[in-house]
């Protein structure tokens, strides 16, 4: 890690390093998190896919790399690019079976390291994540030209990235014990650990690619639809958002998180926008405002729903209600059907990585297609 590296933002800041990962060039959306820990989970979280991570937690690496915490299939890293201040030159954890610096290097992840992470969060926190690029070894060049490169990459606002994220073939993940309930998961950039949720829960997941047809899920006679995570902006799943709509209408129980959280509101009829600079860690809190309840929650979004708190609304199936709201900031962090058919939240209820405030979500949903199967 001794070669220089540049981070260039689309304004024209300009912050030095030295190589981290794979040498070369990579364009993406900056982004910061702000989770002192779970730095592979956050890796290899599809929601992140062409992203450029900010890690503000300033020693990352320290546990190295193992084939157990990846939350996509193969261990596959999303990110497009990674920045750090202090990269732990040793892999120190009985379950590493390598370094950070190698799994980049061996996925081909150009980052950068050395650099002054607080700044760039606070540069980021007051104009908005941005444009930006990481390039190093060969792929140096003049300001101006590796400025031009940054801005002529296409804008995270109207980016339809669920399906380059979702599996081309559907696959099942088998309950742990006995069957109690068949789900269908639409993978909009589904995470590893929550089929392994519902299977503790004894249910069975069957996970579809993003394009599948309200007539593909409902051949598998499900108990209920789970929406996940993913990125992109919510804005041009249209498909999905259709899917759900004839989901809603047949009165099958659904559950979303996330991007699943958006497709939901969209399809009772709510718009989303693009946040500043959006919520990504492992600390945010949300108030339930049924209950009162706050939870500490793990978040991974830049686009969020138009709403106030405790917010009714007429839909075409019923009243909604916007039933969670960040404690910083107001944002909408869930809604649901006031019959209670559907619902849905912003955050990772799956905990991976993050706090298990808001594993409950899995036993509300299971609770609910109890009901209806009854």
């Amino acid at each position: 890690m001794t070669g220089k590296a540049h981070l260039v933002l689309e304004d024209g800041r300009i912050y030095t390093g030295t190589q981290f990962g794979a040498v070369g060039e990579t364009l993406g959306e900056a982004v910061f998190s702000t989770g002192m820990s779970g730095y592979q989970e956050t890796l290899t979280d599809p929601s992140y896919h062409r992203q450029i991570v900010v890690a503000t937690a300033p020693q990352i690496g320290n546990t190295g790399w193992n084939h157990e915490d990846g939350e996509s299939r193969g261990d596959k890293i999303w990110v497009a690019g990674y920045v750090v201040r202090d990269p732990s030159p040793r892999a120190s954890n009985w379950r590493a079976t390598g370094s950070l610096d190698d799994e980049l290097s061996r996925q081909r992840i150009v980052g950068i390291a050395g650099v002054d992470t607080r700044a760039v969060v606070r540069h980021l926190r007051t104009q908005g994540s941005m444009k930006a690029g990481v390039f190093s070894g060969p792929a140096l060049a003049d300001a101006d030209e590796l400025l031009r490169r940054v801005r002529s990459q296409p804008a995270m606002l109207g980016a339809d990235l669920a399906g380059e994220v979702s599996t081309d073939d559907s696959y099942v993940v088998e309950p742990e014990g006995a069957h109690r309930f068949t789900v269908v998961a639409l993978d909009l950039g589904i995470k590893t650990n929550t089929p392994r949720n519902f299977a503790l829960r004894g249910i069975r997941t069957h996970v579809l690619p993003s394009s599948a047809t309200f007539e593909q899920i409902a051949d598998l006679k499900p108990d209920g639809v789970f929406l996940s995570n993913g990125p992109g902006d919510p804005a041009t799943a249209d498909h999905v958002v259709g899917v759900t709509r004839e989901v809603l209408g047949s009165g099958t129980p659904l559950f979303g998180i996330c991007f699943g959280n958006q497709i939901l509101g969209r399809a009772l009829g709510r718009s989303t926008y693009k946040m500043t600079f959006g919520h990504r860690g492992i600390n945010v809190p949300v108030i339930d405002h049924t209950t009162g309840a706050v939870a500490i929650t793990a978040q991974n979004h830049g686009f969020a729903l138009e709403g106030e708190a405790g917010e009714v609304f007429d839909t075409d199936f019923g009243q909604a209600v916007v039933s969670h709201t960040c404690a910083n900031d107001g944002v909408v962090e869930g809604i649901k059907l006031v019959d209670g058919s559907a619902f849905s939240v912003q955050y990772h209820p799956e905990a991976a990585a993050g706090p298990h405030d808001a594993n409950y979500l899995f036993d509300q949903f299971a609770a609910l297609m109890e009901g209806r199967k009854h």
